[in-house]
């Protein structure tokens, strides 16, 4: 099963997140499959490379909590819905 995850990056007291597509039998800082998104808490910027998330979501990528809520606010299940009605 694959998973939409945080991996912390960073140096000490000054972490930044990539949001990678893992699958759930590796740990958190493990080989991940892809690299489809960065989020950097302290200055609470978010980057998202949407057609990469939408492909695996759409697979049956499930997404943890944090990384949820992180593609909620930049409307990332609104596309996935917009797409589905489109081609489906």
């Amino acid at each position: 099963m694959v998973k939409l995850r945080l991996k912390r990056c960073g140096r000490k007291q000054r972490a930044v997140y990539r949001i990678v597509a893992i699958d759930v039998r590796f740990r958190r800082e493990g080989r991940d499959l892809q690299k489809v998104g960065f989020y950097d808490p302290i200055k609470n910027q978010t980057y998202s490379n949407v057609p990469a998330i939408l492909y695996f979501l759409e697979r049956g990528a499930q997404p943890t909590g944090t990384v949820h809520d992180i593609s909620k606010k930049a409307e990332i299940f609104k596309e996935l819905r917009f797409n589905q009605t489109k081609f489906g």
